[in-house]
């Protein structure tokens, strides 16, 4: 499933939600039905059990306060219980939902349509554009790209894209069957410490994102011919697929910040949270280079580090 047919999913799903937003009758028939098995079990299971669930909302006496003389009056309160549940409960744990829904995926939709377009199993669809792509392609994610890289417009991302859909069928001829992927080993919900990271064998497809990304690197293609589009590919794949991942990076950057709240400088917690999500990353940097780049920043550092 790619990233257009999920986004997908969820506008339907958003819809369903919407229609049964205000049908509570159906909620209350299906309340009705669960109480009455319940019910039902209970005196199957033990017929000295007193337990029985109530079938309707227990009724509230109403407050109703003096009013004194000049004072205008308030609209009264809902007395009725099932009327209370339904706009107090029901309506707003619904409104919520598909609020929330709207909120977190919705509003990305073509940013989601742009992403979809670097899928190699679309690229029959780019090469339709060759005539002239749509005026709202790519737009979304030139402005995601344009921060690494000034190179990144519209029209760059789209000749780029363009010339490597028409040339994917002569790239896939790779030699490489397999490739090394990195993932992280599930554990339990409830462990303190960060999940390991392990090293899976993973079959070359040569249809996915992975795939076309590492065929350019293996050609070297990514420094000159298609580099946007490699940059494209890299923000693609470097992406949180998953809420886990988005929560443990927000629980390092909570961790930064608390043990290093009065010596670290905002310019400084980009490369600090870099190193604490990307650990393996890090011990793979040979500690001679680094000591090398940092002596180069001043002839100070150079005379104690390298001297």
């Amino acid at each position: 499933m790619d990233i257009l047919t999920a986004h997908r999913m969820i506008v339907a799903a958003e819809t369903q939600l919407k229609d049964m937003t205000r049908d509570f009758e159906k909620v209350k028939t299906a309340a009705a039905t669960f109480v009455q098995w319940a019910n039902n079990q209970t005196e199957e299971q033990s017929e000295e059990t007193e337990l029985e669930v109530e079938a309707a909302l227990p009724q509230k006496r109403g407050r109703k306060k003096k009013t004194m003389p000049g004072e205008m009056s308030k609209d009264e309160a809902v007395t009725d219980a099932e009327t209370s549940y339904k706009i107090d409960v029901h309506n707003q744990i619904m409104d919520t939902v598909t609020g929330s829904m709207h909120h977190r995926f919705l509003k990305n939709g073509t940013l989601y349509a742009d992403l979809a377009l670097l899928d190699p199993k679309r690229f029959s669809q780019v090469t339709s554009y060759a005539g002239g792509f749509p005026e709202a392609a790519l737009q979304e994610l030139s402005k995601c790209l344009l921060p690494f890289d000034d190179r990144a417009t519209v029209a760059k991302l789209q000749s780029e894209l363009i010339s490597l859909a028409g040339q994917r069928n002569r790239l896939k001829t790779s030699v490489f069957e397999e490739y090394t992927t990195k993932t992280t080993e599930a554990g339990p919900e409830d462990a303190e410490d960060e999940a390991e990271m392990v090293y899976k064998k993973c079959s070359s497809c040569k249809d996915c994102p992975m795939c076309c990304y590492r065929i350019l690197k293996q050609y070297n293609l990514l420094t000159d011919a298609y580099h946007i589009i490699g940059l494209a590919y890299r923000f693609l794949l470097t992406l949180s697929v998953t809420q886990v991942a988005c929560e443990r990076s927000f629980s390092t950057l909570k961790f930064i910040k608390n043990k290093l709240r009065s010596s670290l400088s905002q310019q400084n917690l980009e490369s600090f949270m870099l190193m604490a999500t990307q650990p393996d990353v890090l011990k793979m940097l040979d500690s001679d280079q680094i000591i090398d780049g940092v002596a180069e920043k001043s002839e100070l550092l150079q005379k104690l580090l390298i001297q």
